[in-house]
């Protein structure tokens, strides 16, 4: 399972999802060129994404096929939106 949440500068926990990703190979065979930011993604590792980053990634998320999709994605979409609205915030994908 990969938890989601928005951190500050400090490392400072500002947002959590409730819903996990959950890993299938599914991700692992997206294309790179066309998810390079979902691409990112690891169910051991982490991700990080800042502000600038955070408007590829929602256009990532909107074209994501449908088997991968889930609650995950709507509350992916709520921390990216907050991320932007922010400061010094970033949105971690934090893999087990």
């Amino acid at each position: 399972m990969i938890n989601m949440a928005v951190r500050g500068d400090s490392g400072n926990v500002v947002a959590r999802a409730e819903a996990g990703v959950e890993w299938t190979a599914g991700f692992a065979s997206l294309d790179p060129a066309g998810f390079p930011m979902l691409r990112a993604l690891t169910p051991y590792g982490d991700a990080v994404f800042n502000q600038r980053q955070v408007p590829l990634l929602m256009t990532e998320l909107d074209r994501l096929p449908a088997d991968l999709g889930g609650d995950w994605v709507t509350q992916a979409r709520e921390l990216c939106q907050l991320v932007e609205r922010g400061l010094h915030l970033y949105l971690w994908f934090i893999g087990d």
